[in-house]
């Protein structure tokens, strides 16, 4: 019976330890899925990142991003393992910036912890005093202060070193190269392009591997250019935005004050709201709704929250790159619907002919939603959307902005593919990316009227009839619809008044808006109307030294008539040919005729031959001024006494302006090397006048 019992006993424990063993070895298979799936999620979220921050393409949305971030950050807690190369512990991708030096932060660059619910973040807040204020969507970028001069500029890099650009810090906007404050200061702020300028510099690039995906990717590739490049720089208006002070010798301890103190002493500091917990809800929804009905300039990608006292902020831990207590970042939550696909339209942009998805309409983000581009070839392959009708999609908002389709039940990828341009009729032809493989259809009419997209961008500008309301998109999409082919169509686009307010976006408000700032820009300064006219070679500078030397009727009767302009200073042979090879045109000279039948033109009388203090003097303005307002007033004084302003520093430089005589600038070194004199704007009041 022992013996029995022994073998009974004997006979569990082998069959508990094969369950043992069983279940072990089914808890390590389990295991070793998730450990795959984390180790696959790491690369895909890297490659992702990799490309957001540095290529031309993205390989995801951030919707999909946030949900595989999600799923990451859920299996490294339920594991314990976390990857070296986590994006859940680095800072995000490093940015591709070749050109300067890499160099270690003087203040490690720590990034914030993320949340998409409110509730986490007042959990965090506590009963402190919070500021909220955007996260700005664009390139870090630090700034060092000594003895009152801009010593250095830093990109964030991976946080612990960055890039050194302060060869730029003439070409970017947003804070001063000079500070009353004489101590050791360090700024933090974002570099940041707005969607205008954006969509205006893409729409110059011609070929689809050198056009930038977002606003963000296009500043890294702006503030990665060398010093050879500086002026496209200038070009792109790339601003600065400070977002906090990280160092000063003397002691403020509020965030508020700091911020303000900042704006005292010149900088564009980024919007702000002192509130606490208790509204932390009601404050995320006030300043959501601002993006949401799309007044935001510049690209956010979320909301920041900062604690008030900054000794405070200072406490805490540090968890991966992540310093607890230095403030938490507020995520959107993408909000998915489910609709059911129309019909695929083609619409033509400045270089590529893009497919749209028209669906059932949706309710998105308080608006209702019924197209969403679908870019590519590529991607429509890749969403699986064929030419079926009724097939069912899944679309989002991303950052409650742009309408995007990210799942389609689509049975098979056929889908027919224009072989005419819809604005021109002319055939197109499908382009293969060298670069990514990418698939776009293109318009084969160098003419096609949608090809033109930044001469109509020029024309409604502020510089030209500056017509609030029609952006590039809107452009497009009335060049598309058929309402606009020249621009002369733009001042008799009230005959769409009902089409157009059944458009996304419109209604009787928009239009209303739009129609008023139409009509309001029939009466124009000539200067502005030349400009807009977009004739080659002749910008603003070259407009105004022909309406000052010709006046309004002088200069049209001689354009008319064909007559050459190489007698004003400034114009000369070469952009006189321009000018009358424009007029000869007969297009040009037919939308002229058009034109001057819609617009009032201010008659300005020919100031004849130039008199004044400058008188033949050509003056380059470079860092701050005090006597005048601004640059801008300082030109114009100089224009009004005969003188002319450049850009920068030549052989026909008469004068360097700079209140700063001893500067290492750029300008400083060629002036003193072509022997100019580098004079104070004291001195030049004192010379010339003001």
């Amino acid at each position: 019976m022992d013996s029995n019992i022994d073998s009974n006993i004997d006979n569990n424990n082998e069959n508990n330890i094969f369950i043992n063993d069983k279940n072990k070895s089914i808890q390590d298979s389990v295991n070793n899925v998730k450990f795959d799936r984390i180790k696959e999620l790491v690369q895909v979220l890297n490659e992702a990142s990799d490309a957001y921050y540095n290529d031309r393409d993205e390989i995801m949305s951030n919707f999909e991003w946030d949900k595989l971030f999600d799923e990451l950050v859920a299996l490294e807690a339920e594991t314990g393992f976390v990857l070296p190369d986590s994006p859940t512990v680095k800072t995000g991708a490093e940015e591709n910036i070749s050109s300067g030096n890499r160099e270690v932060h003087e203040f490690p660059a720590l990034s914030l912890a993320k949340s998409k619910d409110p509730e986490v973040i007042k959990k965090w807040a506590g009963e402190r005093p919070i500021w909220l204020s955007w996260k700005l969507d664009g390139l870090t970028l630090i700034l060092t202060y000594d003895e009152g001069n801009l010593t250095k500029i830093m990109t964030r890099g991976n946080g612990t070193t960055g890039t050194n650009i302060t060869y730029l810090k003439e070409y970017i906007k947003g804070y001063p190269l000079k500070i009353s404050y004489k101590g050791h200061m360090v700024v933090r702020g974002e570099a940041v392009i707005s969607y205008y300028d954006f969509n205006t510099i893409n729409s110059m690039i011609e070929n689809p591997d050198e056009q930038y995906a977002n606003p963000r990717n296009l500043v890294s590739g702006t503030l990665g250019l060398d010093i050879s490049r500086a002026n496209e720089v200038k070009e792109r208006c790339v601003s600065f935005n400070a977002f906090t002070l990280v160092h000063i010798d003397e002691e403020i301890k509020s965030w508020g004050d700091r911020m303000n103190y900042l704006n005292e002493l010149g900088f564009t500091v980024v919007d702000r709201e002192l509130t606490s917990a208790e509204k932390l809800v009601e404050t995320i929804e006030k300043w959501t709704e601002i993006v949401r009905n799309g007044k935001m300039d510049f690209p956010v990608d979320g909301l920041v929250v900062t604690f008030d006292d900054t000794d405070y902020a200072a406490t805490g831990s540090v968890t991966g790159h992540h310093a607890t207590n230095a403030g938490m970042a507020f995520k959107w939550q993408d909000t998915e619907a489910e609709t059911t696909l129309d019909h695929i339209e083609w619409s033509c942009a400045a270089f590529a002919i893009s497919p749209v998805a028209v669906f059932d309409p949706v309710s998105l983000e308080g608006t209702t939603v019924s197209r969403a581009s679908l870019c590519n070839i590529s991607e429509m392959k890749r969403l699986g959307i064929g030419e079926n009708r009724k097939t069912s999609l899944t679309v989002i908002k991303s950052n409650m902005i742009i309408p995007k389709c990210i799942k389609a039940d689509s049975h098979g990828t056929n889908f027919i593919i224009p072989d005419k341009c819809p604005v021109c009729n002319a055939p197109t032809e499908i382009v293969i990316s060298e670069k990514t493989g990418t698939e776009t259809l293109h318009c084969t009419n160098p003419d096609c009227n949608a090809k033109h997209i930044q001469k109509y961008t020029r024309f409604v500008s502020k510089s030209g009839m500056d017509i609030d309301g029609l952006s590039i998109k809107t452009l497009m999409r009335f060049i598309n619809e058929g309402y606009i082919s020249d621009f002369a169509d733009i001042y008799n686009i009230t005959s769409f008044k009902d089409r157009i307010i059944e458009l996304d976006g419109f209604g009787e408000k928009s239009y209303g808006n739009l129609i008023s700032s139409i009509e309001k820009s029939r009466k124009r300064h000539p200067v502005n109307f030349i400009y807009a006219l977009c004739i080659p070679m002749i910008g603003l500078d070259a407009a105004k030294r022909l309406i000052s030397f010709y006046g309004t009727k002088g200069f049209f009767d001689r354009l008319n008539n064909k007559e050459s302009f190489e007698e004003v200073d400034g114009i000369g042979i070469e952009r006189s040919n321009a000018i009358l090879k424009w007029i000869e045109n007969e297009k040009n000279s037919a939308l002229l005729s058009k034109l001057m039948k819609t617009v009032i033109l201010d008659d300005i009388e020919p100031a004849g031959e130039k008199t004044g203090s400058c008188k033949g003097l050509t003056f380059v303005i470079t860092g701050d001024v005090h006597i005048f307002k601004n640059r801008d007033e300082f030109k114009a004084y100089v224009e009004a006494a005969g003188g002319h302003v450049a850009g920068s520093v030549s052989g026909k430089t008469s004068f360097l302006v700079n209140n700063d005589i001893e500067s290492t600038s750029s300008k400083n070194t060629k002036a003193k090397s072509l022997g100019i004199e580098i004079i104070t704007e004291d001195t030049f009041v004192e010379r010339f006048g003001k």
